[in-house]
């Protein structure tokens, strides 16, 4: 009996037990799909133009003052719940918007509408023709505007909760390439330029690229992604569209202007539902080193495009996106925030003692020269040494929004956006804040006016993988998934170097340094040096990579990739792509591309590749084995500037054969038998750091054996 009561009491505790279960899994599903199908959106405008003309405007050097009205200037805000969770973002047509001034319009927001300070986001567009809501550089607050545009960004605020409706949302994005592009490219070495303290350390600097003579190539890579958040009434009724892209702003306008973000809006208007309250968006992508004119193809320029022909454009991709976006109500939404003290890089000793001597003798009067500018700033910056800044990170189902208070640059948008652990992803930048440029720490050495010391560029040199960092984690905290691992795909001319087994093997995809890792699967991790910047475009994106990637490269600035190749034999062979940025007759040497030997000399059993220069073979592969300079060999092609060449160095026995695109270039003879341990590779630059590479390299393997022709021409294929 006891035996048959326990074995009942045990079926009925589990049959109690798993009705509860039953019961508490169907009231989880039938509260998700109520939040699911609470999924609510409202989008309102409102006008930010100023009502009193003059207008001081900011966004250059110095003030100036504006009295004509070129275009309407608005706050268009978007309002999203799901039911228990309500965000409202906000783009107001503006240069930049600092973080008190945004704080109280969000506690103003609050009292009014109830909806936390931490669940709104405000951004501003970048227009460089707004009134002046923020005090930067030679530019003062307007006093008459700022008061107006507090209480217009909360009046948009509470009027897109007003307008909370059942909706339906959708995510798209297409490839903008011809409608973005650099600005921020490197000079060569030998035309580095004075900053406004009278130093020589402009390495890269805005439009360099206009003189070919100059420079040796873009600093960085731009961001092309068109990317639209889609959001219908249930019955299919356009409401609003939240746009997002990395250019900078259009410029020359005359008058108070929205810039292309203004005409792109009311253009997505005209053209999904002219006559319906359809709100159309527009908010900065990562810009900081953006714009529109590629220097790198000044056949595509032309000078006599107009804003509005710009934007036509840009709404045609627009529209391709949005007639293939597909909708979804079963949407939740989660928002975090976090706020973070960074410190000011401040003026040493001397350099406020330099500032005083030029502001004193201004008596209040407003700067009206770079160098008195610039002083002001060092004053301003001793007197703050740090600030507090905001970072938000917003998930609308798979779709991910991080922002960031900076002006930022391409790369780091595109760092957030690859490790998200979202699906669909957009950085806005200026959000919350006007913070400054802040250049990853690699650009801080290339110096130009992001770096030059001044709110708008004053952060700490680590400020961006700090806010880089922050904003990933806040990603992964509203998805509750932890971030993506960014590994470039392999395809077949990647594949055809794995098939060899390498020794070592490094793509270079990296997004920062120091390591460079070693895909041959051996653990032989490179180290990037100084004075290199990172995910550049690389050579043949289709023959390197699957699934549309593009494949991605170093820029050497000067500094080397080191590596060590533990009992590397005096048999051997070293692939690499090569993109030369400088000019054939700059300097004796062009560049070196690859050395063996020992760190900071040379030696008798050294081998160094390189491209020649005014000394000899211009333009030409150069072989110099151990440190004759006149036993230097060369062959007989020209490597065109700026254009992806393959390169094989092959040493067999005490010979060396050198192939360029699959076609044998040089043989020479290396007679001299390496030592123990002589296993160091440099790349970029000669061991002894003479005339190192000014260009990009790429997909660097070395084997431990001597390549045969067939094994070369597979490589080059």
């Amino acid at each position: 009996m006891k035996s048959s009561y326990c074995c009942c009491k045990s079926r009925f505790i589990l049959r109690r037990a798993w009705l509860v279960g039953a019961m508490l899994l169907t009231l989880a599903n039938v509260g998700r799909a109520s939040a699911y199908a609470e999924f609510q959106a409202g989008a309102a405008i409102v006008d930010v133009t100023p009502t009193k003309l003059p207008a001081i405007v900011n966004g250059g050097l110095v003030r100036r003052r504006v009295g004509e009205v070129k275009t309407r200037l608005n706050a268009r805000a978007l309002a999203l719940s799901d039911g228990t969770t309500k965000l409202v973002i906000v783009v107001v047509d503006s240069c930049m918007l600092p973080r008190p001034l945004l704080d109280e319009v969000k506690q103003r927001a609050e009292s009014r509408t109830g909806v936390p300070m931490d669940r709104l986001l405000i951004s501003a567009t970048h227009t460089h023709s707004a009134p002046a809501s923020m005090a930067c550089l030679g530019t003062d607050i307007d006093p008459d505007y700022v008061p107006l545009v507090k209480l217009k960004i909360v009046d948009a605020i509470a009027a897109a909760l007003a307008k909370l409706q059942p909706a339906r949302i959708g995510f798209g994005k297409e490839n903008a390439a011809d409608f973005t592009a650099l600005r921020r490219w490197i000079r060569r070495p030998d035309r580095i330029t004075d900053d406004p303290f009278g130093n020589p350390t402009v390495r890269a600097t805005m439009h360099a690229g206009s003189n070919w003579d100059n420079v040796t190539g873009e600093s960085g890579p731009e961001d092309p992604d068109l990317s639209l958040v889609s959001i219908q009434s249930e019955d299919g009724r356009p409401l609003a569209v939240l746009a997002n892209f990395s250019m900078h702003y259009f410029s020359g306008e005359r008058g108070l202007s929205a810039d292309y973000f203004g005409l792109f809006c009311e253009g997505l208007k005209q053209r999904i539902a002219p006559a319906g309250e359809f709100v159309g968006i527009m908010s900065h992508g990562c810009s900081g080193d953006i714009w529109r004119r590629d220097y790198a193809q000044p056949d595509k320029w032309d000078p006599k495009q107009t804003i509005d022909d710009y934007t036509r454009g840009l709404l045609d991709i627009a529209m391709n996106v949005y007639r293939n976006v597909e909708y979804r109500s079963d949407v939740d939404i989660a928002m975090a925030e976090q706020r973070m003290t960074l410190k000011y890089r401040v003026p040493d000793q001397q350099r406020l003692e330099w500032a005083r001597r030029i502001v004193e003798p201004l008596e209040g009067k407003a700067p009206t020269t770079q160098q008195e500018v610039y002083a002001m700033e060092q004053l301003i910056l001793h007197e703050r040494q740090e600030t507090e800044i905001v970072v938000q990170g917003i998930r609308i189902g798979d779709i991910g929004i991080a922002t960031t208070p900076n002006e930022t640059y391409a790369i780091t948008g595109l760092k957030i956006k690859a490790a998200s652990p979202l699906l669909n992803n957009m950085v806005i930048e200026l959000a919350n804040g006007g913070d400054g440029y802040i250049p990853p720490p690699e650009q801080h050495r290339f110096g130009g006016y992001n770096t030059w010391l001044a709110r708008s560029a004053g952060l700490e040199v680590m400020a961006e993988p700090t806010i880089a960092e922050a904003c990933i984690s806040l990603l992964e905290d509203v998805a509750n998934k932890p971030r993506r691992e960014y590994r470039l795909s392999q395809g077949p001319a990647s594949e055809r170097i794995a098939a060899l087994k390498p020794a070592a093997w490094w793509r270079l995809n990296e997004f920062a340094g120091p390591a460079a890792t070693d895909s041959s699967g051996n653990g032989r991790d490179a180290v990037y040096e100084p004075d290199v910047t990172f995910y550049l475009e690389g050579p043949r994106s289709t023959e390197f990579c699957r699934h549309e990637e593009t494949n991605r490269a170093a820029m050497f600035v000067g500094g080397r990739l080191r590596a060590n190749v533990a009992k590397l034999d005096a048999d051997y062979s070293i692939s690499l792509w090569l993109w030369n940025g400088m000019p054939a007759d700059s300097r004796p040497v062009s560049g070196w591309l690859f050395s063996r030997g020992r760190d900071n000399g040379l030696s008798k059993w050294s081998h160094h590749l390189g491209v020649g220069g005014t000394s000899g073979h211009s333009g030409k592969l150069i072989f110099m084995p151990g440190s004759d300079p006149s036993r230097t060999v060369a062959g007989t092609t020209s490597i065109p500037r700026w254009q992806w060449q393959h390169v094989v160095f092959v040493r067999r026995e005490k010979s060396v054969t050198i192939y360029l695109n699959g076609k044998q270039e040089i043989e020479s003879t290396a007679d001299v038998d390496f030592p123990a341990g002589f296993d160091q590779l440099f790349f970029g630059g000669r061991s002894d750091n003479d005339s190192n590479w000014e260009g990009r390299l790429d997909e660097i393997a070395v084997f431990d054996r001597a390549l045969d022709a067939s094994e070369v021409s597979r490589l080059a294929e």
